[in-house]
């Protein structure tokens, strides 16, 4: 069976914790009595944009586990330096690492400013870079460490590149931090995957970029990434890298038949998310 461990008692560092998927993540896993530790700008609330560090905070605590909030800004090592020892320093070490922070421009190439580009690239591939490196000399002390960065998988088809080169190289990136870091710790029995989701799912990135609530009535819920994620992340780490999962197939295996909960609206056609055949 793939499910060698849970995770009570495990730390799990989320960046990008502060809502969406990486929220769901951070709930999934303090149900299981895990130490989350969430590192993410937004200390009070934004206009436009739900939750903050603090509000994911009690959802933790709520869900039964422990909750570190930082906020650190992931495009700077010295913020994301003092959140790992903040993290080491108060649950002891680091079990799990989720690359979640992203940025977002769906332009193409005379659309996209270079403040949009340096943003995207700082976030998607420098801080999936960043945080993997300040994390693993703590992982490695760990008997089944895990990263996770949520990317798609590798694909070289023109079609995802043309109408927004800057964002699919941003977080081709992330994937290929999978491809390189999986194979270069497999000897030393880190784990490195990626997952993405086969649909669309409801986030504020969703509704603000790609239809509002039109297209969110079309999205799964961030609960699908969660459980796909739970199930990646206690799988024995020796034998799970290298790897670019896709949400549904990991639940899927996992024995999962009836995906319509995870539906914002059930019965409707559901969105295909990019980067999937």
């Amino acid at each position: 069976m793939p499910l060698v461990t849970k995770l009570a008692g495990k730390t799990v560092f989320i960046t990008g914790g502060s809502r969406g998927i990486g929220e769901a993540i951070a709930v999934r896993c303090a149900r299981d009595g895990a130490n989350v530790v969430l590192v993410a700008k937004t200390a009070e609330p934004h206009p436009k944009l739900p939750g903050t560090i603090y509000t994911a905070a009690e959802k933790v605590e709520a869900a039964g586990g422990k909750a570190l909030p930082v906020v650190a800004d992931v495009r700077f090592e010295d913020q994301v330096q003092a959140a790992v020892d903040k993290a080491v320093e108060t649950f002891g070490g680091i079990d799990i690492l989720v690359n979640n922070a992203s940025a977002i421009s769906l332009t193409g190439t005379l659309q996209t400013t270079m403040k949009k580009f340096d943003l995207m690239h700082q976030v998607n591939v420098r801080a999936t870079f960043m945080c993997s490196k300040l994390c693993i000399p703590h992982l490695l002390e760990r008997d089944n460490p895990h990263i996770l960065n949520l990317s798609p998988p590798l694909s070289m088809k023109a079609k995802w590149f043309a109408n927004h080169v800057a964002y699919t190289m941003s977080k081709y990136g992330m994937s290929m931090c999978v491809l390189g870091m999986s194979a270069e710790f497999a000897d030393r029995g880190l784990a490195v995957n990626a997952l993405w989701p086969k649909t669309a799912i409801a986030t504020a990135a969703v509704r603000n970029l790609l239809g509002g609530e039109a297209t969110i009535r079309r999205c799964r819920k961030p609960e699908i990434m969660a459980d796909a994620a739970y199930e990646i992340l206690t799988r024995d780490a020796k034998t799970t890298t290298g790897n670019f999962f896709v949400d549904e197939d990991v639940l899927r295996e996992a024995g999962v038949t009836d995906f319509e909960h995870y539906a914002v609206e059930p019965g409707q056609d559901l969105l295909p998310d990019f980067f999937l055949d």
